[in-house]
């Protein structure tokens, strides 16, 4: 072998030798980057997660705060509705009371006139218009009194006190109210007294 073929075979040699170096560098550079890459990427998704982390904490936070308001108004009206309740109890019946008075009123003219030796006619007069006035404030609240004569006894309505025998009517008619009986608002506040044919 010539110098010339040695020389050239070291230059080959140092050139493929160089190469390698440059390709192991270029790797080495590469996998740096495809780490700095990955350590940024990390970086980046913890940042997100945390971010996302906070929000969600914030969401808690703030439900938590709606769910402790919702649950003190809650109570609030709870407790105005008892004491409403408890009031209306107290004073159902104040309403009825004052239509009352001006019957009341009334009464105490009529005693005062018939106190200073009135004319009985008118006094008698007089009761009647005021027994017409309180009617009429208890018809406004849905009293109503109840028509039984002629009726079919029903005990939902009626209470028989006696069973008499009557040749004009058939059995279980009512023959004569003993005692009147009401209904309010469609519902019996008390039944009629009656006697009922046999």
């Amino acid at each position: 072998m010539t110098v010339n073929e040695q020389h050239t075979g070291e230059e080959h040699k140092h050139e493929t030798t160089g190469a390698s170096e440059e390709n192991l560098d270029h790797q080495q550079e590469q996998a740096n980057a495809a780490e700095a890459a990955g350590e940024n990427a990390g970086a980046a998704d913890e940042a997100q997660v945390d971010t996302r982390y906070e929000e969600l904490q914030k969401q808690v936070e703030e439900h938590q705060q709606r769910y402790l308001r919702a649950q003190a108004d809650f109570d609030n009206f709870r407790r105005r509705t008892i004491k409403e309740k408890e009031e209306l109890g107290a004073y159902a019946s104040m309403k009825l009371i004052g239509e009352l008075l001006p019957v009341i009123d009334n009464f105490d003219r009529a005693l005062d006139a018939s106190k200073s030796g009135g004319d009985v006619e008118s006094f008698a007069k007089g009761v009647d218009m005021i027994f017409r006035q309180f009617q009429q404030v208890l018809e406004q609240e849905g009293l109503k009194p109840m028509n039984t004569v002629g009726e079919v006894f029903n005990p939902e309505f009626h209470q028989a006190i006696m069973q008499v025998e009557s040749e004009e009517h058939e059995e279980g008619i009512i023959v004569e109210e003993v005692q009147k009986g009401y209904i309010i608002k469609d519902k019996v506040l008390r039944p009629a007294m009656v006697k009922v044919s046999g």
